[in-house]
């Protein structure tokens, strides 16, 4: 009797190994392939927002996290120069936020999703994506091991990011599109702790933040505009260390510290896909991308793993029709992640505020309660919407 999985999930990181593990936990045969085993790393970005650090402790996952000894952040510090203003970035209920290392944030992932129940294959390379009349039926791949097989579910879903093979095989309707806006790079520095906090320097053209991350470590992560990306590629240390330097105090303490990494980073493009057809689903940067700058991915693909598990919950239990349901799990992502999206590729460019936002900053400062709220938009614990209701009330 042939197999069926009622999902395949291709790629088990921020999105595919929650995205397993919850539909595991509600009693679904799922099948967990990534090509990488883990512990492994990966380029990406690094903050769990306060709203996914909410999702984790959902899950049942935040003190394991918290047992591996990442620091929490409890304030967001945006240097602009002229005014400093100083926030926190969560609610009551979720107050802070995290900056994991990919090699402990992803492993702690896949076992969640194995302890639900999820059978995963690590090392496994996905070949080909089984098209029957227009329909998706399964995936065709190579163990590391080197032997082939080839697995059918109801449903597979590429979690697999930005070149994602399912979606390739696909090709969805993408919208909302914007070329890469800035280049992005990032690096680990020993000696430089920056406390319980994340750190934000924003200058004409530039940008770059702190954080703290795993094993006393810091991350820094810095840009510049996308027109600087080739006359820049070829020295990335030297230009990156002549954007910290744009902030002595910082950089005196940074050229003191030790640099343990070499750096990464890619421009990112920033659309929305349709994530979803027939037998088909897209989670995570596979179904939506943007900009790096405000930190966003991990949160949102935590949040949509959510979204999509409930959709197809509704799905496999004949209560809601496919299309019904994932045209709700379509709308719902895009009602949540339009603002900060249009918001994030703004700031992308690393243009100077408008006049009106630096009297706003500006205005803020030494009044808690807006500096909170400023942040809490940043980390998209607010939208933009409700953080400018409330400063104008």
């Amino acid at each position: 009797m042939e197999r069926m999985y009622d999902a395949i999930v291709v790629g088990a990181r921020c999105a595919g190994s929650p995205t397993a593990m919850l539909l595991a936990r509600k009693g679904y045969k799922v099948l967990l392939v990534d090509r990488a085993t883990f512990p492994s790393d990966t380029v990406s970005s690094h903050i769990v927002q306060p709203l996914g650090v909410a999702a984790l402790a959902r899950w049942g996952l935040l003190e394991r996290l918290i047992k591996t000894g990442c620091p929490p952040m409890r304030s967001y510090n945006f240097d602009f120069g002229p005014v400093t203003i100083t926030g926190a970035p969560g609610t009551q209920d979720s107050p802070v936020a995290y900056c994991p290392r990919r090699t402990i944030l992803d492993k702690l992932l896949v076992d969640a999703a194995a302890e639900a129940g999820a059978e995963i294959r690590e090392g496994f390379t996905v070949k080909e994506i089984v098209i029957k009349a227009g329909r998706v039926f399964g995936i065709k791949g190579v163990s590391k091991s080197g032997q082939l097989a080839e697995e059918h579910a109801k449903i597979v879903i590429g979690a697999d990011g930005l070149h994602s093979m399912v979606g390739e095989a696909v090709r969805p309707e993408k919208y909302n599109h914007k070329d890469p806006l800035n280049a992005g790079y990032y690096s680990y520095w020993s000696g430089l702790p920056v406390g319980e906090q994340f750190r934000i320097h924003i200058r004409p053209g530039r940008a770059y933040a702190a954080a703290p991350t795993h094993d006393g470590l810091t991350l820094i992560i810095g840009g510049w505009p996308i027109a600087e990306f080739q006359s820049n590629k070829d020295d990335v240390e030297g230009n990156f260390m002549k954007m910290i330097d744009l902030v002595p105090e910082f950089a005196e303490r940074v050229h003191r510290a030790k640099r343990e990494a070499r750096f990464a980073g890619i421009p990112l493009p920033n659309h929305f896909t349709k994530p979803y057809g027939p037998g088909w689903a897209l989670v995570g940067d596979a179904g939506y991308i943007k900009d790096a700058i405000t930190a966003q991915g991990i949160t949102d693909a935590f949040l949509n793993a959510e979204r999509l598990a409930s959709a197809l919950d509704g799905v496999f239990t004949e209560t809601r029709s496919f299309d019904e349901a994932m045209n709700g799990y379509q709308q719902a992502r895009d009602a949540h992640a339009l603002p900060i999206f249009e918001m994030t590729c703004q700031l992308a460019m690393l243009a100077p505020p408008p006049p009106e936002m630096q009297q706003l900053i500006a205005s803020i400062r030494g009044n808690q309660g807006a500096m909170d709220r400023f942040a809490q938009m940043n980390a998209g614990t607010i939208t933009p919407a409700e953080f400018m209701a409330s400063v104008s009330a």
